[in-house]
């Protein structure tokens, strides 16, 4: 019988965990994502804690690929990698136009652009600490 969570997460269309493994902390999760971002050459990865600003998750990892096809790779990969190592069901999102894939699993959720459409969105100005303001003297 699936876990309250895995339920709740099938109902709203979220991340899933199977039956045979533990959930894995967050930490856990990054790290493995970052090893396949980095087997899968990504470029210009930047991981962003969210925790205490979002409720959504503790992590967002933002990353490059070349081209539309790495970049479809890159998110098969990753979901592949975690549901082998974890049991994570990640829900994808965008592999049909290559441009900007999200995949969301559960405590970190992963983006992985074209180089031109991540500097159309900025995606990370928007989540990273604002540069301190220095007063004229």
């Amino acid at each position: 019988m699936p876990n309250a969570s895995a339920a709740y997460a099938a109902d709203i269309g979220g991340p899933m965990t199977g039956q045979t493994h533990s959930e894995p902390a967050s930490e856990t999760t990054l790290a493995a994502i970052r090893n396949t971002l980095d087997d899968m050459k990504a470029e210009d990865v930047v991981q962003i804690d969210l925790r205490g600003k979002s409720a959504m998750a503790d992590y967002m990892v933002v990353c490059s690929g070349r081209s539309s096809r790495q970049i479809g790779a890159i998110a098969e990969k990753v979901a592949d990698d975690l549901k082998q190592a974890y049991g994570i069901l990640s829900k994808t999102e965008g592999k049909e136009t290559g441009d900007w894939v999200l995949i969301d699993a559960g405590d970190v959720v992963v983006h992985v652009f074209r180089p031109e459409v991540r500097e159309f969105y900025q995606i990370e100005k928007m989540w990273m600490p604002a540069p301190q303001a220095h007063k004229a003297q």
